[in-house]
């Protein structure tokens, strides 16, 4: 049977006010455009849905008067009755569940009722676990989220970020790579990219690779914004990208196939993949905030996803209000302990045999983001692991760099010495140098170029940018490595109602931002055209916000919706000439 690549559709919107007056427990409601019918269960701050469309023969639910906890409805057909909190139906019991509907909260706090379709894609052509031998599948840990899987006479890569910066200068590789770790890629048969992010997409890694072997296969999902968006302006010469069909198997050979799925909450650009070999499951959730908008495969064999936190300029780069040290210090806590708790009932859920915690091991290791480094905490693997052990009987990995996993040894026996074989003693596991200067020199070479002898620069770049018609006014501050500001540098107010730049703010009631960045990164940025990611996740910007409203329009904008060729700064300079 053929696949047919998985869709999105949103079936039904509530504005932030009706969000906020949805009651606990059961709720019904109605798209008065489609004239549908769902139910909502809000329990705290967790909802569930479903369409109100009985399994059994399609009749409506009404409230179940019998139902004295609130939890459960019936069917005006044949008395059937679906507990709404478990989405499981009771009368008759162990019959069917429900199909849940994707709830995706908006950043205004609206809230969107998805249906993915189909909605467990992996399904489709079923295979039966086969015997493996072994070390017939194996899982080496590089660096970050980068793993090289050997699958019979296959090698697969995830993610190979294993030189070089991340985020302009913002993060760098906490482990050390084994010191193969080029030779290793280069005998790749494929490498996965999950998304455009630079701890994941790595250009200074992928031109090494290029240097060597620059037919190299590379798949990556079919997202809004193509990850490889920048390759020509990079320089990296790579001739075999391959842009997959989300929800579709791909068949490497006759044992081994994959299959890219979309992020529920960032599908314009985050992915993440099951790969599958001879019937046994490897899921690699990677960055992925709702992977196939929480629906996934039970019972893998193998589990990784990310678990550190401290991936965003909130709130360590913001100051003012109520920002102060002790309030961000309590916040990323929370935070923390939030996304730890969120994983741990995950793995508890999907029930993996081994679970990998992996893709938050990055460093704040430039000395001039000592403060960032010592104040942005991020959740230790081994309490991630060790609280999944407290709940469920799944085996947990925390990887070293160049250590490897023998998936048939731990599916047959857990405890077999040989199931992950560690790097040999001394090997060093942690970094303790970077080479900071030849990407430091790059951004520096941005800051004397011609484009900015011209105050006119501002003008052309903003509207290069196409951001406007928003109610909010900025004041972009270029500062030195202190965030002081830069001798001689822009300090401007850009107006996004009607995109102009005034000289002071103006009178009528305006949201304000101020947004001081580091001369050699704002101005690298505008002149290649990059996204402002680079700034705000390599924390090499200080916020300060009145009032303090997130304007996800416009961050969402210049992290992720600019132009993808950049501005034409060659036009711009003859006329300035």
């Amino acid at each position: 049977m053929g696949s047919i690549e998985q869709t999105t559709e949103v079936l039904l919107c509530l504005s932030p006010g009706e969000a906020a007056d949805l009651k606990e427990g059961i709720n019904f409601l109605r798209n008065k455009k489609t004239g549908k019918d769902f139910i909502l269960y809000k329990s705290k701050n967790r909802v569930r849905a479903c369409k109100n469309m009985c399994k059994h023969q399609g009749g409506l639910f009404i409230k179940d008067i019998e139902d004295l906890d609130g939890r459960s409805v019936r069917c005006t057909k044949h008395n059937w009755r679906l507990d709404v909190s478990t989405m499981k139906y009771v009368n008759p019991p162990g019959s069917f569940c429900q199909d849940e509907l994707v709830v995706e909260m908006d950043e205004e706090n609206g809230l969107l009722l998805l249906e993915l379709n189909p909605p467990n894609p992996w399904d489709s052509e079923p295979r039966s676990p086969e015997h493996l031998a072994f070390g017939e599948v194996q899982i080496t840990y590089l660096t970050h989220a980068c793993m090289d899987l050997k699958l019979g006479d296959k090698r697969m890569v995830f993610d190979p970020w294993l030189t070089g910066p991340a985020f302009a200068r913002g993060w760098w590789l906490l482990h050390e790579p084994p010191s193969d770790w080029l030779e290793r890629l280069c005998q790749a048969d494929l490498i996965y990219i999950s998304h455009m992010h630079s701890d994941h997409l790595s250009y200074p890694t992928l031109k090494e690779l290029a240097g060597r072997r620059p037919d190299i296969p590379i798949y990556v999902g079919n997202t809004e914004r193509p990850v490889f968006w920048n390759l020509n302006q990079s320089g990296v010469q790579l001739t075999n990208i391959n842009i997959v069909p989300f929800g579709i198997w791909q068949q490497v050979d006759k044992n081994l196939r994959f299959m890219i799925l979309m992020d529920g909450v960032h599908p314009e650009m985050d992915t993440c993949i099951i790969v599958e070999y001879k019937g046994h499951k490897i899921l690699n959730t990677v960055d992925c905030t709702r992977p196939n908008g929480g629906r996934l495969p039970e019972k893998v064999a193998l589990m990784m996803s990310d678990f550190a936190g401290g991936a965003s300029g909130f709130p360590m780069t913001f100051s003012g209000g109520k920002f102060t040290e002790e309030w961000k210090a309590q916040f990323i806590k929370a935070e923390r302990k939030k996304l730890l708790n969120y994983k741990a009932r995950l793995v508890k859920d999907l029930q993996p045999r081994i679970y990998c915690p992996f893709a938050g091991y990055f460093v704040e290791s430039h000395p001039s983001d000592k403060y960032i480094k010592e104040t942005n905490i991020k959740n230790d693997p081994n309490e991630l692991n060790n609280l999944i052990k407290k709940n469920s009987d799944v085996v947990t990995w925390t990887p070293r760099p160049g250590a490897t996993l023998d998936l048939s040894r731990m599916l047959k026996d857990p405890t077999d010495s040989k199931g992950i074989i560690e790097p040999p003693e001394g090997t060093k596991i942690y970094k303790d140098s970077w080479d900071f200067e030849p990407y430091l020199n790059i951004l520096n070479a941005a800051v004397g170029d011609d484009i900015f002898l011209h105050s006119s620069w501002i003008k052309e770049y903003f509207t290069w940018a196409g951001f406007k018609d928003y109610n909010l006014v900025v004041r972009m501050i270029e500062t030195d490595e202190d965030f002081s500001p830069f001798p001689g540098g822009y300090d401007y107010l850009v107006d996004f109602l009607d995109l102009s730049f005034p000289k002071e703010r103006p009178s009528r009631e305006h949201p304000y931002e101020e947004i001081r960045s580091r001369v050699d990164v704002i101005r690298h940025v505008v002149k290649n055209g990059l996204l402002w990611d680079d700034l705000y996740i390599g924390f090499q910007t200080r916020l300060q916000r009145s009032p303090d409203i997130y304007h996800h329009l416009f961050w969402n904008h210049f992290q992720i919706k600019l132009p993808l060729t950049p501005p034409n700064w060659r036009s711009f300079l003859m006329h300035c000439g």
